[in-house]
């Protein structure tokens, strides 16, 4: 199961140089190296942040949904969380992510084939703590 640790935003914001130029992911092209503007990600990747916070994952119950250990995911507690959306959820006192799934019953579900979905029942104490808007990852 995919867990998650909570912490929350940093109150410092920074921008850093944009450079507008398409990055070509196909064959390479030419590199418009003008910087136009600055970019700050807070402005980018949080909407609200009085209530956004950061959970970095712990397991691999979401790869298939291109979350993966040690990503930093981006969760707003003011989004209404609606089917299929990725939650972060208090389940029985444990914090997790997965996939919101309510169209026949309630259910968390996992985007990895080795693990089960949970569903839920009058047994389960469950809160959403949030809907998940983005994910942060380092790649070295």
């Amino acid at each position: 199961m995919s867990k998650v640790s909570i912490f929350i935003p940093s109150s410092s914001n920074s921008s850093l140089p944009f450079y507008s130029g398409r990055v070509s992911a196909g064959f390479p092209g030419v590199v418009d190296e003008h910087m136009e503007d600055t970019l700050s990600l807070d402005q980018l990747l949080i909407k609200h942040p009085e209530t956004t916070f950061f959970a970095r994952v712990e397991g691999d119950s979401m790869t298939g949904a291109g979350i993966f250990q040690s990503d930093i995911l981006i969760v707003d507690r003011s989004v209404s969380a609606k089917e299929n959306d990725i939650v972060v959820a208090l389940l029985d006192n444990e914090f997790t992510v997965k996939r919101l799934k309510t169209s026949n019953s309630l259910c968390l579900k996992a985007e990895n084939p080795n693990y089960a979905d949970i569903q839920i029942t009058g047994e389960h104490e469950l809160v959403i703590w949030g809907v998940v808007t983005g994910l942060a990852r380092n790649f070295r």
